[in-house]
């Protein structure tokens, strides 16, 4: 189960970081690291020093551009955040999210990834309308503020209580679970989506009032399953076509 979550760094500006982050990931058994747009080289000195015998797991982080390069191929995607947003999403406690683990990853293709943004600025909404749900780690509101490596490892912490968890008890017998959407499936589920609305003249993308991002919010907290975006997909494939009919022509051939 650990072998399939997933740590993602979005623009780390220090490479210490890095390698504490690696290090909370090697105390947990987590060796899954994926760095999106670092500001910073990640493997210094100072990156190999903070990791203390664990960078190996940074020699063999994938380092990509955008978010959706490093969770592509993920079921669950948790984004960490500190700030409340505009358009309420799904939150959860660490603990929690370790409770749904087992869940989560009973498909052997399913893979998890948490979602770290920058030291100084955190995740942007953008970045966080792309997660299922956010995370937030209940610290003294008097001194919220938590190095990035000390956040990695109270997750990581949560995923390895799961683990654990999962070892002592009895496998239970259960129906073959379906597998779940992936994020590159949703991402171009809601491309097409989005484009169908605007050729049937129900979204304007110059007044969008918010109205892709309450539809990405509702789709991600019903966790569809791969067969069920392909029906809604197909759905929006009829929709084009009945769209581009003159005015007159009956599908049906009368």
């Amino acid at each position: 189960m650990l072998e399939r979550i997933r740590i993602v760094l979005i623009g780390t500006s220090h490479p210490g970081n890095i390698g504490g982050t690696a290090r909370a990931m090697h105390n947990m058994g987590l060796s899954d690291l994926a760095l999106v747009a670092p500001r910073c080289e990640p493997l210094t000195a100072d990156t190999v020093s903070r990791a203390s015998g664990a960078d190996h797991i940074v020699h063999g982080a994938r380092t990509v551009e955008t978010l959706e390069q490093a969770v592509g191929d993920c079921t669950l995607v948790v984004g960490a955040s500190a700030r409340s947003r505009t358009l309420p999403w799904p939150m959860i406690t660490p603990r929690t999210l370790g409770e749904r683990l087992p869940t989560e990853l009973a498909d052997p293709a399913a893979r998890v990834a948490l979602v770290f943004g920058r030291e100084d600025s955190g995740l942007t909404n953008a970045e966080l309308q792309r997660c299922h749900a956010h995370v937030h780690i209940p610290t003294n509101p008097d001194f919220s503020s938590l190095n990035l490596a000390a956040a990695v490892q109270v997750l990581a912490y949560e995923c390895r209580q799961a683990w654990l968890g999962q070892q002592a008890s009895e496998p239970a017998e259960a129906a073959p679970p379906q597998p779940l959407a992936s994020h590159e499936e949703l991402e171009r589920y809601f491309e097409h989506l989005e484009r169908t609305l605007i050729g049937i003249g129900f979204h304007d993308p110059a007044m969008p009032r918010q109205l892709m991002a309450r539809l990405r919010r509702f789709t991600l907290r019903a966790r569809p399953e791969r067969m069920e975006l392909n029906i809604l997909r197909g759905i929006l494939t009829a929709t084009e076509q009945q769209a581009e009919r003159p005015p007159g022509d009956d599908a049906r051939g009368q």
